[in-house]
């Protein structure tokens, strides 16, 4: 499928999906839940699909309605049946592992070309030093992983160029048989651990936090069923805050609560400090595009964000320089030079640097770019292809539906000049 955008006003307001973070914890939490939790208003999406898949083969039962999944969970997971394939989602995936480390016996995980080349072998590590055994089929740190179980406890340190791996310990743990000590001497993306220990807390983990260094966990608990609504996803409301911004549109985004614990609400004060005028409802963010302006942004915690920030650049005076985010180069793509490379064919003044990039303020022109099969590098083009002069084509653009299924027809619903066509 490729996208073909034309440049667009927008006007009126639209209901964010939920969160993808807090749909996969939910799932995997309501997995080694003894008992039936709810699911209220998850993010349908294939990455959330995989991530059902995924706790179905461990014994998890699920019930899905259109506003709603029930899941009856089984406590300590099973041997799964077969390969667990999860598609494109690298924190099922990662999770995932985490899981598997419990189970009496053995997994092996797969997934698409993209998930073939994540980086896992700290976490396969880790599982190993904590009485699993974790492995690469191909020796490269990468899947097909082969995880066995279960894990005992014990005291690990890990290099987190993702918070994932963090969160998938800190899920795993507390049903080890012992106590477990994570040292942490490298966190990135360290709002995503937060989220985690939201969950924890919220279902009577006990855990005790110095600062995001060092967890130590008590062994032997148990994960109660639970019935929780997921909040909308600020990673997805980041690309029509964006659109909004760099068209001088005025756009109002419902059911997001800036109280919530994704780190990607911080590009709400980072489109505030270029110029937009946003303002913060109780259940919804108002914004409106300004004259925006340049200025140095740290994305360490929101790497997600790198994307669609690179495209606001391009229409901010002067310089933007978003930096200190080197794990945005082994998310589906490498999306430092995946979005440099794009958008210098729609003629933006850009250069990579090891850890982010420098955008200086450039008129647009409507071009031929290709997604990647990244859904957020789709997105994101398609939000510059509405502030661009002319029409602007994008490849593999069904990769949207990895996170968000329905980003063309809430684009279109504010007026968005945006059409899908079979390629």
């Amino acid at each position: 499928m490729q996208f073909n955008v034309l440049p667009s006003s927008l006007q009126g307001e639209v209901v964010i999906p939920g969160s993808k973070s807090h749909t996969i914890r939910a799932c995997v939490c309501a997995l080694l839940a003894n008992g039936t939790s709810t699911i209220k208003m998850p993010l349908d999406s294939s990455d959330t699909r995989s991530c059902l898949g995924m706790i179905q083969r461990f014994g998890a039962t699920v019930t899905q309605h259109d506003d709603e999944w029930i899941v009856t969970g089984c406590g300590i997971p099973a041997v799964p049946d077969d390969i667990i394939d999860i598609g494109n989602s690298g924190t099922s995936l990662y999770f995932g592992i985490g899981v598997a480390s419990l189970v009496n016996g053995i997994t092996v995980f797969t997934g698409d070309n993209q998930i073939r080349n994540r980086p896992a072998q700290d976490l396969l590590s880790a599982i190993t030093e904590l009485g699993g055994w974790a492995v690469s089929t191909r020796s490269n740190g990468k899947p097909p992983v082969i995880v066995q179980g279960p894990i005992t406890g014990g005291h690990v340190a890990i290099r987190a160029i993702t918070s994932q791996y963090v969160s998938s310990l800190l899920i795993a743990t507390p049903m080890a048989k012992h106590n477990t000590i994570i040292d942490v001497p490298l966190l990135n993306e360290a709002p995503y651990v937060g989220m985690t220990l939201w969950w924890l807390n919220e279902l009577g983990i006990e855990y005790h936090a110095n600062g995001y260094e060092q967890f130590i966990i008590r062994g032997g608990q148990t994960y109660k069923p639970f019935s929780k609504y997921i909040p909308a996803d600020f990673s997805s409301a980041t690309f029509f805050m964006v659109a909004a911004a760099i068209t001088g549109s005025t756009v109002k985004l419902k059911g997001l609560d800036i109280n919530d614990t994704q780190g990607d609400k911080e590009v709400v004060t980072i489109l505030k400090q270029m110029g937009a005028d946003i303002a913060i409802l109780p259940d919804a963010i108002v914004i409106t595009g300004k004259p925006l302006k340049g200025g140095v942004f740290d994305l360490n915690a929101i790497p997600d964000a790198l994307p669609a920030l690179s495209v606001c650049g391009c229409f901010a005076e002067g310089e933007t320089r978003l930096v200190n985010v080197p794990q945005a180069r082994v998310k589906e793509t490498d999306r430092i030079a995946v979005m440099c490379a794009e958008l210098k064919k729609m003629g933006a003044d850009i250069e990579e640097l090891p850890d982010g990039l420098v955008i200086r303020q450039s008129q647009l022109q409507g071009a031929s770019v290709q997604g990647h099969h990244d859904h957020r590098v789709v997105m994101s083009l398609a939000v510059a292809g509405l502030a661009a002069e002319g029409n602007t084509v994008i490849d593999t653009a069904q990769a949207v539906d990895v996170t968000f299924p329905n980003f063309v027809d809430l684009m279109l619903q504010l007026g968005a000049a945006i059409e899908r066509e079979e390629s």
